[in-house]
């Protein structure tokens, strides 16, 4: 472990490890200590409210959010730590993301000493506690503009040969970070109903497209990237300082209408079929946070092409990955009134990602692209090489020829009215302690007229 800098000294860099990450690390917050996400160890940034109260910032803390907005009347914050709690009296955490990482490294060196089991401040704090069942979550930031991405190899892989068999990759997926414009005001934080979408479709038996309810409703397990200090328009990012641009990673759930993205994604690409609502989770877990996380970029297979000098860093390629493993579980209308447990349908890790987040935000930036505070890029599906990895229902049923068998005698080819899915993430590393993202989670509502 890197030595930790002295208290009050707020130098320490993203990629770090300082004191907050210490494994022994306990907080006064019970619900803290041993949680499955929201240890002290995490203290993820959100946005949440109570009754009928204004949005405002917090942190997660085990059960329970610290109201960050009430937190510099205290007293007992200063300088940029004092800054950033003071940007987060807002619905949105732009402002204090905007400040950049040097404000967000200080409030959380500071809220984890305030936290820690041996704090003075725990009589003046706990007042500053919301429980979690009591508050509504909301987005951690208004995203300008939503980019997704296609950087989940095995995904592309797999899709590509159930449309291409004998082409599964097009030419340019291993030289450039392929991705797509998606619709920012359809992003909604986690338990955000998903009404089933109506579209154009056209079968390929059938003599001319039909407009409807979608029959072919699917996920896909993404990660979210959020960006925090963007760039001049004009003004590309060099990949050596892409991740200083991010503020932290959600989960992503990127729901798609695959009969309607069959029928219109030619020539232009996805529309319809997936702006129609996107899901994440809605606690920021910050860059910070994951410094034990990171972990070396696969090696390119033997014979695949170097990128071009502007999307390589040895650094990047050292430690743009994460030891993270990622889920899937699904649960029917059936399954929840008969008391039965979600079922599992995938889990993989993060390695299945072809492109590193630098490469990325370098990449959308490098034609001058202006990225702004709290735009938001999804990383695309993040489907393993092995089954029981797949991160989409296309890929387990193989676009509904193989039809997955739930508990009670159901099957599903797609996600059917009712059906709830939930995307979780859990970061591990031996010698710290394991945090995550809380839930991604939406219940598939009928059409509407």
């Amino acid at each position: 472990m890197a030595m930790a800098p002295t208290p009050g000294s707020e130098t320490t860099k993203a990629g770090e490890i300082d004191e907050t990450h210490d494994p022994a690390l306990r907080s006064w917050v019970e619900s803290a200590n041993g949680h499955a996400a929201f240890p002290i160890q995490n203290l993820p940034l959100g946005v949440f409210s109570v009754g009928g109260g204004a949005p405002r910032g917090g942190i997660a803390i085990g059960d329970a959010i610290l109201d960050l907005a009430a937190l510099p009347a205290l007293g007992l914050l200063e300088g940029e730590a004092l800054a950033a709690a003071q940007a987060a009296d807002a619905p949105a955490l732009n402002a204090m993301l905007a400040l950049g990482a040097g404000p967000r490294r200080a409030l959380r060196r500071a809220v984890s000493r305030l936290l820690a089991s041996d704090s003075p401040a725990r009589a003046a704090l706990e007042p500053l506690l919301v429980q979690m069942a009591e508050a509504r979550l909301h987005l951690p930031a208004h995203p300008g503009d939503y980019t997704d991405f296609y950087v989940g190899i095995h995904h592309a892989t797999t899709v590509g040969s159930l449309f291409r068999p004998d082409n599964p990759l097009l030419p340019n997926y291993k030289h450039v970070p392929i991705g797509y414009h998606g619709r920012a005001s359809t992003v909604r934080p986690s338990g955000t109903e998903v009404v089933r979408p109506v579209g154009q479709t056209k079968a390929p038996d059938a003599a001319s497209p039909s407009f409807g309810p979608v029959g072919r409703l699917d996920y896909e397990l993404e990660l979210g990237v959020w960006i925090g200090t963007g760039n001049a328009l004009g003004s590309p990012i060099p990949i050596r300082e892409a991740l200083d641009h991010v503020a932290g990673l959600t989960l992503l759930n990127d729901w798609s209408a695959r009969d309607v993205q069959a029928w219109e994604y030619q020539p232009l690409g996805p529309f319809l079929a997936k702006n129609f609502l996107t899901t994440v989770s809605p606690w920021l877990v910050t860059m910070e946070a994951l410094a034990p996380f990171r972990r070396a970029q696969p090696p390119r297979p033997e014979g695949d092409p170097r990128p071009l000098p502007y999307l390589w860093d040895e650094a990047d390629q050292a430690g743009g990955s994460f030891a993270l493993t990622l889920e899937v579980h699904l649960a029917s209308a059936a399954m929840r009134a008969q008391g039965t447990a979600p079922l599992r349908l995938s889990q993989g890790d993060a390695q299945a990602m072809y492109w590193t987040v630098a490469q990325m935000v370098t990449h959308h930036a490098s034609n001058g692209c202006a990225m702004l505070t709290g735009d938001l890029l999804g990383t695309g599906t993040l489907s393993g090489p092995r089954p029981g990895t797949e991160g989409s229902l296309m890929e387990i049923t193989r676009n509904g020829r193989l039809p997955l068998d739930l508990p009670g005698g159901e099957t599903r080819t797609f996600l059917e009215d009712g059906d709830e899915l939930t995307l979780s993430g859990r970061f591990e590393a031996e010698g710290f302690q394991p945090i995550g993202f809380g839930p991604c989670s939406g219940i598939v509502a009928p059409a509407r007229a």
